[in-house]
């Protein structure tokens, strides 16, 4: 497919060539803006459409799912074509989200999930994705994990980012049983003693899992790179709330201004990825709600005083 082809693919799904964004990215932007696909899953466009509607809506970059991505080659379609797919819609992949139990106790469990890892890092490679999300999959539940042999396990599979150029960064996920709180990720990233340990947060994890916005105030600007946006309600309370709850940024009550004043890097941009997995936006049309995502996380930036 060629980029002619690609702006094709898109007047069919629009109708109309006076949709299509500019691709070219803002200059001198405080921040990246990035669509995360969990934001247009239940819209269920497969992986292609996905790419298109990230473009047509204005999006420089993308989060992908691996699910999805995998899925899409299994119709047929290489990783060759994948990736000259991603550059012809003017797109930069900036994350992989994938659930490989890397991190769990059982070694029998752990091998199958790091050969995994293993398979998926070399497949995002190929396309030009240079992170895997790294979350605690498979120890949601159960036992409570020593956060020494976790710090070993992420240093293993930082050491598969070493041989492959995708780096996995430690993911935050606030109903887990481990890696809940930002003390926990912190730890771990500073035990491994590896240049490359990553942190990814989520303001809606911060909040779910007690540790709050301002947490991130103790995180060093060298392990953040990407941030998935989003805000909550007041109502359900933190020990209620779930996933579907998530919010376009400022339509909630998370100090997202904050928040963005401590994650601001005029030499290095932090990429804001706006992930949420609202029913009610499932239901509306996937353009209309990557479009206003996209303008809610500008809006909230543009409150924002970066000196």
């Amino acid at each position: 497919m060629n980029r002619r082809q690609a702006m094709g693919s898109l007047l069919a799904v629009t109708g109309s060539s006076a949709m299509f964004p500019t691709m070219i990215p803002t200059r001198n932007s405080p921040f990246i803006y990035s669509l995360n696909m969990s934001t247009l899953r239940g819209h269920k466009l497969g992986f292609r459409k996905e790419l298109e509607v990230a473009a047509q809506a204005g999006y420089g970059s993308v989060e992908i799912w691996i699910s999805s991505l995998e899925a899409y080659l299994a119709e047929g379609h290489s990783l060759a074509e994948t990736r000259r797919l991603i550059a012809d819609l003017g797109l930069k992949v900036e994350n992989a989200i994938g659930f490989a139990n890397w991190i769990v106790d059982d070694v029998t469990v752990r091998k199958k999930g790091v050969d995994q890892l293993k398979r998926e890092m070399d497949q995002l490679a190929e396309i030009g994705c240079h992170r895997v999300a790294a979350p605690p999959a498979g120890a949601v539940d159960g036992n409570l994990l020593d956060l020494a042999e976790v710090a070993a396990r992420y240093r293993a599979i930082l050491e598969l980012g070493d041989q492959t150029g995708v780096v996995p960064h430690l993911e935050l996920w606030g109903f887990a049983k481990n890696l809940s709180r930002v003390s926990e990720i912190l730890y771990v990233a500073t035990e491994t003693a590896h240049r490359d340990a990553r942190l990814l947060m989520d303001v809606y994890h911060l909040h779910k899992g007690g540790s709050g916005l301002d947490s991130v105030l103790n995180v060093g600007p060298s392990l953040i790179e990407i941030f998935h946006m989003n805000d909550y309600p007041r109502d359900p309370i933190a020990a209620d709330i779930k996933d579907e709850h998530r919010l376009y940024a400022g339509d909630g009550i998370a100090p997202l201004p904050q928040l963005l004043q401590t994650l601001y890097r005029k030499e290095n941009p932090v990429v804001l990825s706006f992930e949420v997995f609202n029913k009610n936006y499932y239901a509306q049309d996937a353009l209309l709600v990557a479009r206003t995502g996209l303008s809610k996380m500008k809006e909230v930036v543009a409150k924002c005083d970066f000196g």
